[in-house]
């Protein structure tokens, strides 16, 4: 290729960048082809039309709803067409108007391919409009989705990750929203058990948001990664052994039910060796978020008081 010693041409409907190796997709130009808009269906039908081999008339309205279920589509409008003209033939028709068009093709479901780039971009369009607060708009991709074909109990596991990640503990009733929404779907089925996961998505749509549980679990997860396997400090260990008591396993953990506020005041939970004590959590303050973080900060408090160390806190 790089020489020139072959031409290499390749047609796919799916992404080049997941499914054409690097190495070719680097020295080679990627067009990539849209969906017609209505003037490109309207030329191919007019074309398709005084070709002659159908024999058959459409009126505007007629046209128009055929090109509406041809949903961009070449391919799909001359199938249309063909299946039409038989309709028409069986019907003994030389034109169809718009309600012959309804009653002869059956309802279509747009194009949609369960797992390519339109699935991926629909279900990332969902996902952004309920982050952005946006039901209406969250709504509109949810029905798209639906209407495309993809499966119900797909959605309602999308569902499920919006309310952890994008509502998180600004709203945690957020998330049982979401599972009684997957629940009643799989006892009622389709299409009556749709409306719950739609209940469910306007509901994450219009709910406070924070991504600081989900930030907070991956700061935690890269720390461990990084870090070494520290030992569990001795105060906080379990002792079900005579011996291990004898070590003085939990001697010194302090019970934080027997304690003030149910909070043992300047313990310390992390291995010894750290420095400092990483700050992963940030609440937010937005919804119920904001009284979370109000306590903790109330708790920071009573650590200083007893005397624990602000310096091996990370702030």
């Amino acid at each position: 290729m790089e020489s020139g010693l072959i031409t290499f041409i390749g047609a796919t409907t799916e992404n080049p960048s997941f499914e054409v190796v690097g190495a070719l997709l680097s020295r080679a130009q990627v067009y990539v082809l849209k969906s017609l808009d209505e003037a490109g269906l309207a030329a191919l039908l007019e074309r398709a039309l005084s070709l002659g081999g159908l024999g058959i008339a459409l009126e505007e309205e007629g046209g128009k709803l055929l090109l509406a279920q041809a949903d961009g589509d070449g391919r799909r409008l001359l199938n249309l067409l063909e299946q039409l003209a038989t309709a028409m033939r069986a019907a003994g028709r030389e034109s169809a108007d718009a309600a012959f068009v309804g009653e002869a093709l059956a309802p279509s479901r747009r194009r949609f391919d369960k797992g390519g780039d339109a699935f991926y971009d629909q279900i990332s369009a969902l996902h952004k409009s309920v982050r952005g607060s946006n039901p209406d708009a969250s709504l509109y991709w949810f029905c798209r989705m639906l209407d495309g074909g993809a499966d119900p109990l797909y959605l309602g596991r999308r569902i499920l990750r919006m309310a952890v990640e994008d509502v998180g503990l600004a709203d945690p009733r957020a998330l049982n929203t979401a599972l009684e929404a997957v629940a009643t779907y799989e006892r009622l089925g389709s299409p009556e058990g749709e409306l719950a996961l739609a209940q469910a998505v306007i509901y994450l749509a219009c709910a406070p948001k924070s991504n600081a549980v989900y930030a907070a679990f991956g700061a935690a997860k890269r720390f461990v990664a990084e870090d070494g396997s520290r030992p569990v400090p001795v105060h906080l260990r379990n002792a079900p052994t005579k011996l291990m008591k004898e070590l003085g396993f939990g001697r010194e953990y302090r019970y934080a039910h027997d304690e003030p506020e149910a909070y043992a005041a300047g313990e310390r939970y992390f291995p010894d060796e750290l420095p400092r004590d990483p700050r992963f959590y940030q609440p937010t303050p937005r919804g119920v978020e904001a009284r979370i973080g109000e306590r903790l900060a109330h708790f920071r408090q009573l650590d200083r008081a007893a005397g624990k160390q602000d310096a091996r806190e990370d702030d």
